[in-house]
């Protein structure tokens, strides 16, 4: 494993790099409130597949630069930070995936950059169109959603979250996922990103950009490229029904639904969820 600083889109990445230089690229995109740690469990089988694997933190997470303006953070930005890592490995396409917040990244890149991706997986995030359509159209999928309106707020979200050393956002994780999926010592590396200065302020911005359309500039059209994703089914955070959904938006579209696991469930069953990235990165 190395780490390099990219900079890319006008901003400096800290990004973490594997696996043989001429292998096929995978870019893996973290979500809230993770960063590139958040693959650890991926990044052995796929190296040992042979792939050249590239995980940023993300702009506004961990070691990267976190711009303090909310227009900084909309999904056209987010999505040419990554085509520039892309160019900068001197590769023409990779195949990305994404969780979370990531997964939207990568929606947005497959839908209207098409030539820079070969194959999408999303794990748990889907479709955005999908998500601004069934937001208002399921009521519980609206009342899964309120904590986006809390975030919107100015100062306070920031504030809440970090007091008693962010007790509030290790609660986000802790009890939102099986037993014993996050131990002490990852928590711990956790918290520190979190306390990297002005980066609490930049992950919220993701969602408060939201309201300058952020997840309107993904088009309410087909992806071209194969997509397969996978979802937790106990994802507390997401409707089923939205991952369903999102296979509509998909021309060549695959849902692999996996039993006992949550939103995070490329840490609860992360042994299942790599046989399924190495079988579809196969193609």
């Amino acid at each position: 494993m190395e780490f390099h600083y990219i900079t890319t889109n006008r901003v400096t990445l800290h990004t973490a790099v594997a696996g043989p230089s001429d292998g096929p690229l995978v870019i893996l995109l973290h979500g809230f409130p993770e960063f590139w740690y958040g693959w650890k469990k991926q990044i052995t089988p796929l190296v040992k597949a042979g792939y050249r694997i590239v995980i940023p933190d993300q702009r506004g997470y961990n070691l990267s630069d976190k711009p303090q303006e909310i227009s900084q953070y909309t999904l056209d930005l987010l999505r040419d930070d990554i085509i520039g890592l892309i160019k900068h490995f001197k590769r023409e396409k990779a195949s990305v995936i994404g969780h979370d917040w990531g997964g939207a990244v990568a929606w947005h890149i497959a839908s209207t950059r098409p030539s820079y991706v070969d194959t999408l997986i999303p794990i748990n995030m889907p479709h955005p169109a999908v998500f601004g359509k069934m937001i208002f159209r399921c009521p519980t999928q609206l009342v899964r959603s309120l904590y986006i309106l809390f975030f919107q707020l100015p100062l306070i979200p920031e504030e809440a979250l970090c007091v008693n050393e962010y007790k509030l956002m290790k609660n986000i994780l802790l009890c939102s996922c099986q037993a014993n999926t996050f131990k002490k010592e990852e928590i711990r590396k956790y918290q520190a990103s979190w306390s990297q200065t002005g980066a609490l302020r930049a992950m919220l911005h993701w969602y408060r950009a939201i309201r300058l359309g952020s997840l309107k500039m993904v088009p309410n059209s087909k992806v071209v490229i194969p997509v397969r994703m996978i979802w937790g089914k106990n994802d507390p955070f997401l409707s089923l029904d939205l991952a369903k959904e999102s296979m509509n938006m998909c021309m060549d579209g695959r849902l692999t639904l996996i039993d006992d696991a949550t939103h995070w469930v490329q840490h609860e069953q992360h042994e299942l969820v790599n046989l399924f990235l190495l079988k579809y990165l196969k193609g």
